[in-house]
């Protein structure tokens, strides 16, 4: 390619890559939540709507999701910030799940707290989340519904090899 081509190029891949981070839905209080951030969510995930920690306290909550491959997250924010809250500055995973992985990260104003199972695990689980500042806790109950997919069916039986023919006994002469 020419180099004005690979620069056109280049814009377009960049609007394209803009286009799919546009907001997907403003929140009540003003949050911007991007496409990027529900994309693999679980077709199953059922939290709280709101979550509300208090300083130095331990929340417990329930999650209940399908192992898809997908994740499922709870959203916690501490008071204040331009719309009323603002994400944590940190969240310390205090208490690991035994059957999958948890992950702290913040979307727009918010701090998203997600649990992605292991594959092929259905059950209970939980874990424990400490946020800085104010040292709240938060304590997930999870349960992770899982089907195994049908097993494939089984490959057609072989047919019969062909009975081998006995040669003819030679004439003497």
């Amino acid at each position: 390619m020419s180099q004005p081509s690979l620069r056109a190029f280049a814009a377009l891949a960049t609007l394209a890559g803009l286009a799919a981070c546009a907001p997907q839905q403003q929140a009540q209080q003003g949050a911007r939540v991007y496409y990027a951030d529900t994309q693999g969510q679980s077709a199953l995930c059922t939290v709280p709507p709101k979550v509300e920690l208090s300083s130095g306290q331990q929340t417990e909550t329930t999650m209940v999701m399908k192992n898809d491959g997908g994740w499922c997250g709870i959203t916690v924010a501490q008071p204040g910030g331009p719309v009323g809250r603002k994400p944590y500055d940190a969240g310390l995973l205090v208490g690991r799940p035994e059957h999958g992985r948890v992950f702290v990260h913040k979307v727009g104003d918010v701090t998203r707290v997600d649990y992605i199972p292991d594959a092929a695990f259905g059950g209970e689980d939980r874990f424990t989340v400490r946020f800085l500042p104010g040292n709240p806790a938060l304590r997930v109950a999870v349960t992770v519904e899982y089907t195994a997919p049908p097993a494939p069916p089984a490959p057609p039986a072989a047919p019969p090899a062909p009975a081998k023919k006995r040669a003819a006994p030679a004439k003497k002469r």
